[in-house]
């Protein structure tokens, strides 16, 4: 299916659409494509809430307003290199944690969960960053973000279970 597709499905039954993932067995390629289209839609998801700052809202007293181009290349460098190796050394974390409590999966299993967890979730970050961008932080931003943690975590924590459980073989 549509990638579109399964990120829309992944919000109702993420178990089912992690063991489909899964049982088209290791992709790398796919992972590295998952994990860096997720970062690069964060990172556009950032752009409104720079905007705003380079703008010289929400800047304390005496602070000097930031360029945009300077923002954006901070960003970029975040969420396009960075990051991107912080997941993996989570994912790799993760699935130590899950092998303690015995679980039967293996570390593509636990990428595939975390990456494919963010790339689902990414849309409601977009709105975020819209909100932000537009309203500022407040309640508003604060009830988008929290829609996001929720939504991430449900996916990410469904994701895990399915990978951790051994009922797909991945090899």
């Amino acid at each position: 299916m549509a990638v579109s597709t399964d990120i829309v499905r992944s919000w109702r039954r993420p178990r089912v659409v992690i063991r489909e993932i899964l049982s088209e067995g290791q992709r790398e390629d796919r992972l590295i494509g998952v994990v860096m289209a997720a970062c690069l839609l964060i990172f556009v998801a950032q752009w409104p809430r720079l905007a705003r700052k380079s703008q010289g809202f929400e800047l304390a007293d005496g602070a000097e307003v930031p360029e945009m181009s300077q923002l954006v290349a901070y960003e970029m460098l975040s969420w396009l290199i960075v990051w991107p190796l912080l997941l993996y050394a989570i994912a790799a974390i993760t699935r130590i944690i899950a092998s303690l409590f015995r679980g039967k999966g293996t570390q593509y299993g636990a990428r595939l969960s975390l990456f494919w967890a963010l790339l689902a979730s990414a849309p409601v970050l977009l709105l975020h960053g819209l909100t932000m961008g537009f309203i500022g932080p407040g309640p508003a931003a604060n009830l988008v973000g929290t829609l996001w943690l929720g939504l991430f975590m449900w996916i990410w924590s469904q994701g895990l279970w399915v990978s951790e459980s051994g009922a797909v073989d991945v090899t």
